[in-house]
């Protein structure tokens, strides 16, 4: 039965006034309750006592009348003598008992009551029947909901046909239109349609309509901001059992966001989106779904380790088709989890994992067996196929097989149940690391099947399960947190832990859709996921939608000062949720002052946060910096070299950087030195000089650089053929050998050419001409007549 709020009122305070009554009321046969009519050996004071109390209570009885109460059903307090604690507590357990009997009409008459109230409100009315065009509606919605939530759905064609239901005033059906035209997802964006028709529908009750009118004043999107509007429409959502308000409740209630900090209505909340997600979990454990930074993509030039390059998925397939066995395997398993640029498609990992098995792979064999124990759209479960292929994998010792085996005894599928040989398989897959065996074992442990319950052995084995990532393992995790089964009660981890299973839902797939849009450059509509995903509490879309705004590639917004207000609020709550990139760009933002005002102590302590916490190559070297210029906190140029040692050692990236630094560093060690010697008159130049010392020195740097080059410049070419300086001393010393006698005259009107050099004079006289000053060079006389340069 439930009791409303007045009738539960209504039953305390008879319950209070009744009692207190009793407590104050007159007493009969006094002597009968007090004394234990096996004990006569009480002294004086005690009867003295007794007889006083009797002559007070007959006083007061002629003023009270209490009606529905016999005279023996009164309880009295007296002051009794010292009894046994045995005694005692049986005369409690006594007065207790009579008490509820006492009580018993009326809380008879009170169900009564209830009874007539329920009876005399307004029954509610059956579900009313649809008219014909009302079941048309229902019939085309449904199939659009069918579409979409298949793996590889057709979503235009779902959205075709979502259209068509909303024109015919399908409410359901609108909502989904016009989250599609504010999200801009496979529709055109149209934010103030959008805007309308949440507005008219949330004025008929719609959660979804609620949800999206508080996303809108949260984000400033149609509206402007206003985070207490973006509360009531959250928290109307929220009680229609809307998921996406529920989630964005809780992050609000566990970060602080508008509301005080309530750890106790943060668990509330996820915990009721992590049974949601729970109930949903397959024996695969659901898609893989994997959450890319972009800042991390951007500063590893691009490259993402979650997504997988199509030359090497082509490169793979090609050798699946030859025959590799490992090849076929890896694709089979990332068909059946998905992920990593790849969709999920169990028709594809079956043919790949038959290929591996007809060759006697066990792994392929044992992922066969989940597949036909599950089924899917379009694989039809067979658990005697299931139970072969387990079998199969189980007597070649994979483990994967031997917690098959182990599922299908624990709950009877295509066997006889058996926990015993459930537990039994169970262990084997457990000693191998295998998480469906740690997980299985955790819940036998826990639920008693089979063994004796032990919370402590079932929160090992949880443990050991959520290593490995498993939803199921967290979510079992969290329950016990919550309540302190084998363990101290702690609220933060149970919210942390649930908070884990609710971000593992089906929805966690708009993360994919948000980055493929932005490698496709539809930042707008990344910006629209990631800022929708970030209201849940999901940090990496908080850090993504930061990121989109830090480098101004959305144009939703007015102008840069807005983008860089909103994109430090989401750097914020990135960061407070352990992000420590997004520490280092809040310390950024002070610094500058992009979009807030310029604050080196707050800059200081984000770094700071950043260093200590994440131990942050980035942040050490900021710190080292504000150390050695003396900026937010005291200068210090020991510490500014401490931070450039420490992150030198945290990142190898950071050593090329850190060393320019010391150099610089240890150039003004020198320069201080200098003021305590006698060239400290050099320090004494003028203010201006003094500090734009490192542009000068720059200038004189360049300047010798310069220099050096002028120096090392290539030498002149060799002189051309027509110059005779060069050929007179060849001209002067062959004459002499031949004809001594002629002027030297004529040698001048004709040069003459070395042999390496092309003329136009007759072979005949440029043969002698080339040989014979060698000749001389080695044996002929010196000509005294020459030129100086000969």
């Amino acid at each position: 039965m439930k009791l409303t709020f007045f009738e539960l009122f209504l039953l305390v305070f008879c319950l209070i006034h009744v009692v207190f009554g009793e407590l104050q009321g007159p007493p009969s046969e006094t002597n009968n309750r007090i004394k234990d009519k096996g004990d006569k050996e009480e002294d004086s004071k005690t009867v003295q006592n007794d007889r006083k109390a009797d002559e007070m209570v007959k006083d007061d009885a002629s003023s009270s009348t209490y009606s529905g109460f016999t005279p023996e059903e009164v309880i009295k307090l007296i002051q009794s003598s010292n009894l046994e604690q045995d005694v005692e507590q049986n005369k409690m357990t006594d007065m207790l008992s009579k008490l509820v009997d006492t009580y018993a009409k009326y809380i008879n008459e009170i169900e009564d009551m209830d009874h007539t109230i329920e009876e005399s409100k307004v029954e509610d009315e059956p579900p009313k029947e649809l008219t014909p065009e009302e079941k048309e509606l229902e019939s085309l919605y449904e199939t659009a909901m069918k579409i979409l939530n298949r793996t590889r759905g057709d979503k235009t064609a779902a959205y075709a046909v979502l259209t068509q239901a909303a024109v015919k005033g399908h409410e359901k059906a609108q909502a989904h239109i016009a989250w599609a035209q504010l999200l801009g997802n496979h529709m055109d964006r149209n934010i103030e349609m959008a805007k309308e028709t949440f507005v008219k529908l949330a004025e008929n009750g719609l959660p979804e309509a609620n949800l999206g009118l508080g996303f809108m004043h949260a984000s400033g999107i149609g509206f402007n901001v206003s985070q207490a509007r973006a509360l009531v429409h959250y928290t109307m959502a929220a009680l229609g059992d809307n998921s996406f308000a529920q989630m964005a409740l809780a992050y609000r209630y566990w970060a602080g966001v508008s509301v005080p900090i309530s750890c106790e209505k943060a668990l509330e909340f996820y915990r009721k989106v992590a049974t949601k997600v729970a109930s949903k979990i397959t024996f695969s454990g659901g898609a893989a779904v994997h959450r890319i930074r972009l800042l991390d993509e951007v500063e590893n030039a691009g490259v993402s380790p979650a997504i997988l390059d199509n030359d090497l998925i082509e490169y793979y397939q090609l050798l699946a088709d030859k025959g590799d066995v490992q090849a076929q395997v890896g694709l089979g398993q990332l068909h059946y989890q998905g992920g990593r640029g790849i969709p999920l498609d169990h028709q594809k990992a079956e043919q790949y994992f038959t290929l591996a098995a007809n060759v006697g792979n066990a792994v392929a064999m044992a992922y066969l067996g989940k597949i036909y124990l599950e089924g899917s759209e379009h694989i039809k479960a067979d658990n005697e196929t299931a139970l072969k292929f387990f079998f199969k994998a189980a007597e070649l010792g994979n483990p994967v097989g031997q917690s098959g085996l182990g599922i299908m005894y624990l709950q009877g599928k295509g066997v006889s149940k058996d926990t015993s040989k459930a537990y039994n398989y169970f262990t084997q897959a457990a000693e191998q690391g295998w998480v469906d065996g740690q997980l299985q074992l955790g819940n036998m442990y826990f639920s008693g099947i089979g063994v004796k319950r032990d919370f402590k052995l079932a929160n090992k084995y949880f443990n050991l399960a959520s290593q490995s990532g498993h939803v199921l393992a967290f979510y079992n995790l969290a329950q016990m947190h919550a309540v302190g089964l084998g363990m101290m009660r702690s609220c933060p981890t149970a919210v942390e832990l649930f908070k884990n299973v609710a971000e593992r839902g089906k929805w966690s797939e708009r993360l994919m859709q948000a980055h493929t849009d932005y490698k496709s450059y539809r930042f707008d509509d990344a910006f629209m996921q990631y800022a929708f995903t970030a209201e849940l509490g999901y940090e990496v879309a908080q850090s993504n939608a930061a990121f989109i705004l830090d480098r101004g590639e959305t144009t939703l917004f007015k102008d840069r000062y807005e983008d860089l207000v909103r994109a430090l609020q989401y750097w914020g709550r990135a960061a407070a949720q352990g992000y420590s990139a997004a520490q280092v760009k809040l310390g950024d933002y002070h610094y500058y002052g992009l979009g807030t005002s310029v604050d080196y102590e707050s800059a200081a302590s984000h770094y700071r946060m950043a260093s200590d916490q994440h131990h942050n190559a980035q942040a050490m070297f900021n710190l080292g910096y504000m150390h050695e210029q003396g900026l937010g906190m005291q200068k210090d140029w020991h510490l500014a070299k401490r931070c450039y040692d420490l992150a030198a050692e945290t990142s190898v990236d950071a050593k090329v950087p850190v060393a320019l630094a010391l150099m610089k560093l240890s150039l003004m060690f020198k320069m201080e030195s200098i003021r305590d010697s006698p060239f400290r008159i050099l320090l004494q130049l003028d203010e201006n000089i003094a500090s734009n010392w490192d542009l000068y020195l720059i200038t004189i740097l360049t300047l010798l650089l310069g220099m050096v080059i002028y120096l090392r410049r290539p030498p002149a070419p060799e002189p051309l053929p027509n110059q005779p300086q060069a050929e007179q001393p060849q001209q002067a010393a062959a004459p002499q050998q031949q004809q001594p006698q002629q002027p030297q005259s004529t040698s001048q009107e004709q040069p003459i050419t070395p042999a390496s050099q092309p003329t136009s004079q007759t072979p005949s006289a440029e043969a002698p001409q080339s040989t014979q000053p060698s000749q001389q060079s080695q044996s002929g006389p010196v000509d005294n007549n020459a030129p100086a340069g000969q």
